[in-house]
């Protein structure tokens, strides 16, 4: 492993040890993986045959919402509604939302998991010193509006992108690889599950691991295979998320961190903003051996 890796392996594990709001699996919430996803038509023009999905139920059986009453998931979940899902259609951020995203950058900065990150960032030169700055840089990063391929007008951001989800053509998500927002839309009965994705590189799923890939689909269109942690805050993604963004020029860097070996992919939108940010799940390390 590069030094780089090394270096940056150590601050994820120091998040993952400081993310204290994270949730327990099989206690906190209970997932049901079922069966194995089928293919997808690559043209996205059929409806998919029930043949397809792996799985008859949803994902979640359980999530204790009381979670969801703690300072980073309210600030978190506010910002979820502000968006339109369609790439090309501009996005028209109010007075409202802008406070919004406001409050939940000042919360994130107030977590020990930020804290860490922007620490190391500025040891590296990467982020300014002063928090208001650091702020200023985040904004940019994740909130601010860019026009995706093949649309006139600002209709994206990397906050939306991620976290939220978008569609393409009324027929295909992109982004959406927040295990939240995949738990809200599918209590509204917006999300159809339709089983886990694995390859014959990759380790099979676990209901008791954090990292899950899977399919779905939402609002008409399919998500062929999309891959996220479940059961982490809002401020352990976050934290992570922009320490990759800022600390590779790469799109892939692959860090170790608890139990798992994981590439994180990390596109840059022009160099200045977030594109899309995902955990692919390489293997699981030695587990450490219960006290």
């Amino acid at each position: 492993m590069i030094e780089a890796d090394r270096e940056l392996s150590t601050m994820v594990q120091d998040i993952w040890d400081k993310d204290v709001n994270r949730l327990k699996p099989g206690t906190d919430y209970r997932i049901s993986l079922q069966g194995k996803a089928g293919p997808v038509n690559a043209d996205m023009n059929d409806e998919m045959s029930d043949d397809n999905d792996g799985a008859g139920y949803p994902l979640f059986s359980f999530v204790d919402e009381r979670i969801f009453k703690k300072e980073s998931f309210l600030a978190f979940i506010s910002l979820l509604d502000n968006y339109e899902s369609d790439t090309g259609e501009p996005e028209i951020v109010t007075p409202e939302e802008e406070a919004e995203n406001h409050k939940f950058l000042d919360c994130m900065l107030r977590t020990p998991t930020m804290k860490i990150a922007h620490k190391y960032l500025v040891e590296k030169q990467l982020s300014p010193e002063g928090l208001p700055e650091f702020k200023m840089q985040l904004y940019r990063i994740w909130f601010e509006l860019y026009a995706r391929r093949g649309a006139s007008k600002p209709d994206s951001s990397g906050f939306e992108h991620v976290f939220v989800g978008e569609t393409r053509g009324g027929r295909t998500v992109i982004g959406f690889h927040n295990w939240i927002q995949l738990y809200l839309q599918e209590k509204l009965g917006h999300i159809d599950y339709k089983g886990y994705s694995v390859n014959a590189n990759s380790p099979q799923p676990d209901e008791n691991k954090h990292i899950l890939a899977l399919q779905f689909s939402w609002k008409n269109g399919i998500k062929p295979k999309g891959s996220i942690f479940v059961g982490v805050s809002p401020e352990f993604e976050f934290a992570l998320y922009t320490l990759c963004f800022l600390v590779s020029p790469n799109e892939r860097v692959k860090v170790f961190f608890s139990i798992y070996e994981v590439d994180i992919v990390c596109h840059h939108y022009n160099q200045k903003h977030i594109g899309t940010t995902y955990p692919v799940l390489v293997k699981y390390q030695n587990e450490p051996k219960k006290q």
